[in-house]
């Protein structure tokens, strides 16, 4: 065991602690990387604030980006030194999800209470969401790893681990939107500007984004909204039909608010689909009549971090980066160092920010 730095969440809602603890070298298959950065998700926040229950003391993080530093056995395509985008995304390759090209959906569990973190007095600390990213190092699956390019800057290529496959994964995978449909993307934070990208990327005739914020409405157009709604308005789905001269073949609901799903089907043309993104808090509930989705041919679809299948869409991502078509630089806010985590944290929930990044080399 070697000890490391990591943010460690001991009690629901309250401040992170920036402690030693214990990481395991990487077993058969896993991978161990030395991070330098690592992305703050709304999911980790949620988790934190114990929105959705889990197990502590816990180290979070889940957007992250660093090199390889050791390997373990059976482990091949990656060498020590290796430049990697580590995600949550852990596929066993053997279920029936991983076998039908769906690996977001891996069937085999993972109890991060018995990964590879330890307390320094040798005690339990989960591995949250199977990677534990607000860490020094982590020590995942090697399903988790994506190689990169060397010289693409850290910072951008974490967010590439969840928030940007989460939003263009969205619209590109799951809503399989074709050129010429028209969009509504509702909530312009990180993700939501992903989703956005992603249907500019795909083709999109009309790109709406609607939030409650002016400024974010700003946002939405510099990363290829072609109008934006408020969301504060008596109607804003008139106000998007209104922009778009129609319905939305597709609706993307990025946020996690209970408001934003019991108004997104009024925003669909007949035979649009409800792309689910963003995620409550466990038992909250919405409600709809199933009478209009079975007269107008609509569907409401999950989408768990865009379908994506990592070692064909990161690389894709990355080409389309460098090519100047994907935003990921202007996506992040602000950098931060570990011990500044939990200002990062407050300007996150502060809801001003696309990504905030903590730099850790």
């Amino acid at each position: 065991m070697q000890t490391i730095k990591a943010a460690v969440c001991r009690e629901f809602g309250q401040p992170l602690t920036i402690e030693d603890v214990q990481l395991s070298a990487p077993g058969t298959g896993e991978v161990e990387a030395t991070l330098d950065a690592v992305a703050i998700c709304h999911s980790d926040i949620s988790y934190a604030d114990g929105a959705w229950g889990g197990s502590l003391p816990a180290v979070y993080g889940h957007e992250a980006a660093g090199r390889v530093s050791a390997i373990g056995e059976g482990v091949t395509g990656l060498t020590t030194g290796d430049p990697v985008v580590v995600t949550l995304i852990r596929a066993c390759g053997q279920c029936s999800s991983c076998g039908s090209g769906r690996p977001t959906g891996c069937e085999t569990p993972y109890e991060g209470d018995h990964g590879p973190l330890k307390t320094a007095d040798g005690g339990k600390l989960h591995q949250a969401m199977a990677c534990g990213a607000f860490a020094e190092k982590v020590v995942t699956h090697h399903s988790q790893v994506v190689k990169m390019p060397e010289g693409m800057a850290m910072d951008a290529a974490s967010l590439l681990a969840c928030g940007v496959i989460t939003g263009v994964g969205a619209v590109i995978n799951s809503a399989e939107l074709r050129a010429g449909q028209d969009v509504v993307v509702i909530g312009a934070g990180g993700v939501g500007l992903n989703a956005i990208q992603g249907a500019r990327i795909a083709g999109a005739r009309r790109i709406v984004a609607v939030d409650m914020s002016e400024d974010k409405l700003a946002d939405a157009r510099d990363f290829g909204a072609t109008d934006g709604v408020l969301a504060t308005g008596d109607s804003p789905w008139r106000d998007a039909k209104d922009a778009i001269g129609r319905g939305a073949d597709v609706v993307v609901v990025t946020v996690g608010a209970i408001p934003a799903y019991d108004q997104a089907p009024r925003y669909l043309a007949s035979g649009g689909k409800v792309i689910m993104v963003g995620m409550p808090h466990v038992g909250a509930e919405s409600s709809y009549e199933p009478v209009n989705f079975a007269a107008a041919g609509q569907a409401m679809i999950g989408s768990k971090m865009g379908d994506a299948v990592i070692r064909r869409d990161i690389p894709w991502m990355i080409d389309l980066y460098d090519q100047g078509r994907l935003k990921l630089d202007e996506l992040i806010s602000s950098r931060w160092s570990l011990d500044q985590i939990n200002e990062a944290i407050a300007d996150t929930k502060s809801g001003t920010a696309r990504r905030n990044v903590i730099m850790l080399r």
